[in-house]
């Protein structure tokens, strides 16, 4: 007789898994309390809080956070325009190079990092545009903008075009349809996209590196401490802060997108 629980070996390679996978960040949170600063000991030779307030009164912290969360923001509100935009002309229409269009919007995120940065980087300088804030922004977009089309379009898919037909049918405009019949079947899609591209944009280092010009968004004010650090725990505090607020917002987007394989008008 067949049985949907898992085996014992089964559970035991999940577990090593997984721990293989957060046991490394969980020694970063374990950092953070540590009373060394010059180094990482095993065990820590003691706990203390005071570096939560050391790192409260950094100001270079609050910049690169706040720069941080900036572009994350300004790329996701980019990214949710033109990936729906686009993810509706692919879903909803037949037109040529449909499939080809499709295939170049999901590139820039299967292309390594270090291409997507150099690219950028050289298309900056041959148009003589000064590295800025809107740089990293523009950087930030491009993988964003592939996260929110994802979404989108799987939806668009998975909603009748029926429900547009008769909502068009009964005299309503195309605003009014977009607004009480399309938005109401994808918004929880692209709430689970926005917040997939806000944690991408808030955690990215190599776009960012080649983008940046002097700026320091939070992950490169990191990457320079653990080169020239000055008071190693501060770094980790600030990494449980980047791994909180990147993981709410997987979270988020986790519980918004499970249990929608139907939606109204499916198969209708």
């Amino acid at each position: 007789m067949h049985s949907d629980r898992a085996s014992t070996g089964l559970k035991i390679a999940a577990g090593l898994g997984l721990a293989f996978m957060h046991l490394p960040i969980l020694l970063i949170f374990v950092y953070a309390f540590t009373t060394e600063d010059k180094s990482y000991q095993w065990p820590p030779p003691g706990l203390t809080l005071k570096w939560f307030g050391v790192t409260w009164n950094r100001p270079d912290v609050w910049e690169a956070l706040a720069l941080s969360a900036k572009v994350a923001s300004i790329s996701t509100v980019i990214a949710l325009i033109l990936g729906t935009l686009c993810a509706a002309a692919v879903s909803r229409t037949r037109f040529f190079g449909r499939e080809a269009i499709s295939l170049l919007v999901i590139l820039p995120i299967a292309l390594p990092g270090i291409v997507t940065g150099i690219s950028l980087r050289s298309a900056f300088n041959l148009a003589d545009i000064p590295f800025s804030f809107w740089t990293i922004v523009l950087g930030h977009a491009t993988f964003c903008i592939v996260v929110v089309y994802n979404n989108a379009v799987a939806r668009f898919r998975r909603t009748s075009g029926s429900l547009v037909e008769a909502s068009m049918d009964l005299g309503a405009t195309s605003f009014q349809t977009f607004r009480h019949v399309i938005l109401p079947n994808i918004s929880t899609a692209l709430l689970a996209g926005g917040m997939l591209a806000f944690a991408l944009s808030f955690d990215e280092v190599i776009v960012t590196t080649f983008t940046a010009g002097q700026q320091q968004t939070l992950p490169i004010w990191m990457l320079e401490e653990l080169v020239r650090p000055r008071q190693r725990p501060v770094t980790n505090v600030v990494a449980m802060v980047v791994v909180i607020v990147t993981f709410l917002p997987i979270l988020g987007a986790y519980y918004l997108t499970r249990g929608t394989d139907t939606v109204a008008g499916q198969g209708k």
